[in-house]
């Protein structure tokens, strides 16, 4: 089974930028296509992106579209989530995730998803 490891949270100012990872092991990574989700004090969990297996296709929400770039590195075992033009509203748990076979190429719901990994909080300030 894939494990997923979150990294690269922290304080940010508004309008600052911020990288997150998310580091797989297993040998199978390579295999399956996956998602940022992010989850704020009283709110569900939401979808954020996804990108294809090998990285050729990304699709994004609409509150962070050209804001947020998703990226991996199937060589390194390692997902990225690139934030520009933070804003308060984004200050949240951010997870990544697998997704599920048989989900659909630009699936969001959490359902679609496993694999999860613990976490990293992402707090902004103004």
């Amino acid at each position: 089974q894939v494990q997923l490891v979150e990294s690269g949270g922290g304080l940010v100012q508004a309008g600052g930028s911020l990288r997150l990872s998310c580091a797989a092991s297993g040998r199978t990574f390579s295999s399956y296509a996956m998602g940022w989700f992010r989850q704020a004090p009283g709110k569900e969990r939401e979808f954020v992106g996804g990108i294809s297996s090998s990285g050729g296709s990304t699709y994004y929400a609409d509150s962070v579209k050209g804001r947020f770039t998703i990226s991996r590195d199937n060589a390194k075992n390692t997902a990225y989530l690139q934030m520009n033009s933070l804003k308060s509203g984004d200050t949240a748990v951010y997870y990544c995730a697998l997704r599920r076979p048989g989900a659909g190429v630009t699936a969001t719901k959490t359902q679609d998803f496993g694999s999860w990994g613990q976490g990293t909080q992402v707090t902004v300030s103004s």
